[in-house]
């Protein structure tokens, strides 16, 4: 799940791990939610087009696409609602600063695997509220996916961990609008003092 499909993203990793994992686990369906047009944050593939072709395009002949399915933007209800019903939501970043999907994974206790990358170690700690693979590691995502698809009921104290965590350091009204709100009193302070 990314606004836009593209390797800054992991998507390349992502496709890549699918030969495996679908391989390995026959009745499981992937769901990719996000556009393959519009402005990302690298370029597009050398060939043109876009990333999701051409990644699509390089494992088309090892997977049966039936079982991976494009949605592209679905509205924020009908994600939560995804989440919710999800064995993993797979966050890989490199290296911009986490989105709201993470965030909203961990909320649902959606067991999340996320790329071993700074911005997604300021939340998730592996093992504890998530699990971590390295960004580049196709078959390690991939293994890392079937382990928690064939038993997904062992990760119930990681789901639960993360959802503790958001309410921890992302509450809106109990931590995030009264730090908002005191960075906000801090800055007016400093320019009334500087005056």
């Amino acid at each position: 799940m990314n606004r836009y499909l593209e390797p800054m993203r992991g998507l390349h990793t992502f496709i890549r791990a699918m030969p495996h994992f679908l391989a390995a686990m026959p009745s499981a369906h992937v769901v990719v939610v996000g556009t393959d047009s519009g402005p990302a944050y690298g370029p597009g593939p050398a060939g043109g087009g876009t990333w999701k072709d051409a990644m699509i395009a390089e494992i088309a002949d090892k997977v049966d696409l039936k079982r991976i399915h494009f949605v592209g933007r679905i509205p924020y209800e009908v994600l939560i609602g995804l989440l919710g019903v999800s064995t993993a939501h797979i966050y890989l970043t490199y290296p911009f600063v986490p989105s709201w999907s993470l965030l909203d994974a961990m909320a649902c206790e959606c067991l999340v695997l996320g790329s071993n990358t700074a911005p997604v170690r300021e939340i998730i700690e592996d093992g504890r509220n998530g699990l971590l693979v390295d960004f580049f590691d196709h078959r390690a995502l991939a293994d890392r996916l079937v382990e928690v698809c064939t038993s997904p009921d062992a990760y119930g104290d990681i789901r639960r961990a993360a959802r503790q965590t958001i309410v921890d350091r992302f509450d809106r009204n109990r931590v995030c609008l009264p730090a908002w709100k005191s960075l906000l009193a801090e800055t007016m302070l400093g320019w009334q003092n500087s005056s």
